[in-house]
């Protein structure tokens, strides 16, 4: 295993810098090597932006760096707790403190155990944040969802801060402790006895210090820009297929991984196709005369194209022809639906026919007769 660089080193500072020296430091280099700010160089960004904030988390809290300066990488690592406790704690009889009230905590969950100071806080304030989801509902018509097709959306999300590099702090303001809560990032309400509740301090916000927000950002760390992202369109999408654009979320905080861009797809009612799964749906108007001797239909297709087919003589009401591989794609798998046609005869008015057509009607009337008129009818009531 390679050996840890060194933290001053990381950083460009000196030993003996300050605390506002190393905070500038850190800044200037989260602005430089932020991910988000470097999408053509984006993993060793990652890396870099990594160990400088490894390096600023260690350097920032005065205890942390003490023990640092001392024993080195070696006193932050296993053994870090028990030197820790030689500048953290208390004994009393033998007796520590912050443990006896951690088990407390653990037992009772009375909320005032594992407390953490302000130093603390300020530390996890520079934690990474991973960013959010966001979804967005796309239209598409029937004939893209069967071919596929390349939308280009135009997406709002929130992108770092280059004025402040996501800190949501402003350059050279210093930080003071938030009158509400002294420093502590909570608020207490006593419960009765011993009792207490702890929230986290709507001031602060539980830094535990105050500090002068980012102009731009308005101490978001985060700005909304709107950005022109494509999206491919895979044949076979439905109502409510959600498709993944991984990394195309809200940005993370402080080197924390972007959020996904979840499009979920809506697909516009067709003015003839109706769609059930990977089948279509269609129904054929015929006369009376072709359901009797037959016809041929040319079927129109949702690929644009048309596909000849015999309608049998004798065909009823309600009878369906099954095109076998003429539906939709089937999503993430091979092979298509089907088509299944639907035939309705349609009866003319007598008042539309002609004198001849009304004498091959009541011919036809004569012909044929009925001898079944009623039957048992397949549903129970």
């Amino acid at each position: 295993m390679a050996e840890k660089k060194d933290y001053y080193e990381i950083l460009g500072v000196s030993r003996n810098a300050t605390q506002d020296e190393i905070k500038k430091a850190y800044r200037k280099l989260a602005r430089q090597y932020h991910p988000d700010l470097n999408p053509n160089n984006k993993k060793e960004a990652e890396e870099k932006f990594k160990e400088i904030t490894e390096a600023y988390q260690v350097l920032s809290d005065p205890e942390k760096r003490k023990i640092y300066d001392q024993f080195g990488h070696a006193g932050l690592s296993g053994s870090y707790q028990d030197f820790s406790k030689q500048y953290r704690y208390q004994d009393i009889g033998g007796i520590n403190i912050d443990d006896l009230l951690e088990d407390f905590d653990d037992i009772f969950g009375f909320g005032f155990g594992k407390r953490r100071s302000s130093r603390q806080r300020r530390q996890t304030y520079y934690q990474p944040e991973n960013g959010k989801d966001i979804y967005q509902t796309v239209t598409i018509s029937l004939e893209d969802a069967y071919h596929g097709t390349t939308l280009e959306l135009e997406v709002p999300r929130y992108v770092v801060c280059e004025a402040c590099g996501g800190t949501g702090e402003k350059a050279g303001s210093e930080a003071r402790i938030c009158p509400t809560c002294g420093g502590s990032g909570e608020v207490y309400q006593n419960l009765g006895g011993f009792l207490r509740l702890s929230q986290t301090c709507p001031t602060c916000g539980g830094k535990g210090v105050l500090q002068e927000h980012c102009e731009v950002c308005n101490g978001r760390g985060l700005v909304i820009k709107k950005e022109i992202v494509k999206v491919r369109v895979p044949p076979g999408v439905d109502n409510g297929s959600k498709l993944r654009v991984p990394g195309k979320g809200h940005s993370g905080r402080f080197g924390g991984l972007p959020g996904d861009l979840w499009i979920v797809i809506n697909v516009k009612p067709h003015y003839l196709f109706e769609r059930k799964g990977d089948n279509l749906y269609l129904k054929a108007n015929i006369s009376v005369a072709e359901a009797i001797e037959g016809t041929t239909l040319e079927v129109p297709l949702i690929d644009g194209k048309t596909e000849k087919v015999e309608i049998r003589p004798g065909t009823q009401p309600g009878d369906k022809i099954r095109l076998h591989g003429k539906g939709m794609p089937r999503l993430k798998q091979s092979g298509y639906g089907d088509l299944v046609v639907e035939i309705n005869v349609v009866i003319p008015s007598v008042k539309d026919l002609s004198k001849d057509a009304k004498k091959c009607v009541s011919k036809l009337k004569e012909e044929q007769k009925i001898t079944n008129r009623f039957y048992k009818s397949q549903v129970e009531v």
